[in-house]
């Protein structure tokens, strides 16, 4: 099994699930005490955060890519990014890499279209619902992506405010399935927790529509990356 470079902490709270799932799904696939090999650089968020809010794209690009050379020098022979929002520098993060970059947006668009569906609900934070990065991606795969028409500020600020510092809230809970609702009342036929915390507050017990949670999706796939 090849070796897995993780960049996490965007937020830590949904990194630590990564490594629990990279790890259930390498035991499931390799048996008795399996566990994957599995170099993780987790990363302060707080500067992060606030070049997001600056819209300095491109020093969170270099300083990113910096990590994923970091991790291949290290050993690493397959690289994932532990966050949706990011994704948005994942061609700075590539451009030097020699190794493989398992994209997030890729193992949705992969569960999504095996189960038939055309047209999804995306949730994340502001910058991954507004900006084009993620539903330019998701229709290059023949997907269309509805996102809510309100409340989007609210949501992202639930991600921010909550779920990333692991609070989890019944209240919250209730606006994201509210959102829900009002996507499938557009003709969403599915949802795309496209924000790494989302899982916390989201699965298919409360949802009113599937959920495709993207942490755990894109998680099992570095698994099956690393296993190629």
């Amino acid at each position: 099994m090849k070796t897995i470079g993780l960049i996490g902490g965007m937020s830590w709270e949904s990194t630590a699930h990564y490594y629990r799932v990279i790890n259930q799904e390498t035991a499931s696939r390799l048996g008795g005490l399996h566990s994957a090999p599995l170099i993780v650089h987790s990363v302060d968020f707080a500067p992060i955060a606030a070049m997001q809010s600056a819209g300095d794209w491109d020093g969170a690009g270099q300083q990113l890519a910096t990590i994923a050379l970091a991790l291949q020098t290290a050993g690493a022979e397959v690289i994932g990014l532990a966050t949706n929002t990011m994704h948005i520098v994942a061609d700075a993060i590539t451009r030097d890499l020699s190794v493989p970059f398992v994209h997030i947006a890729d193992p949705t668009s992969d569960a999504l279209l095996a189960d038939g569906f055309e047209t999804v609900g995306l949730l994340g934070t502001r910058f991954t619902m507004e900006m084009g990065f993620y539903r330019d991606r998701l229709a290059g795969r023949g997907l269309t992506s509805l996102i809510p028409e309100v409340d989007r500020t609210n949501l992202n600020g639930i991600i921010y405010e909550e779920l990333c510092r692991g609070i989890v809230r019944e209240q919250s809970r209730q606006i994201y399935i509210t959102a829900i609702e009002r996507l499938a009342a557009r003709g969403a036929e599915a949802v795309i927790l496209g924000c790494t915390e989302i899982t916390m507050l989201i699965d298919d017990s409360v949802s009113p529509l599937p959920v495709y949670d993207t942490t755990d999706l894109h998680a099992r796939a570095l698994v099956g990356a690393a296993l190629a």
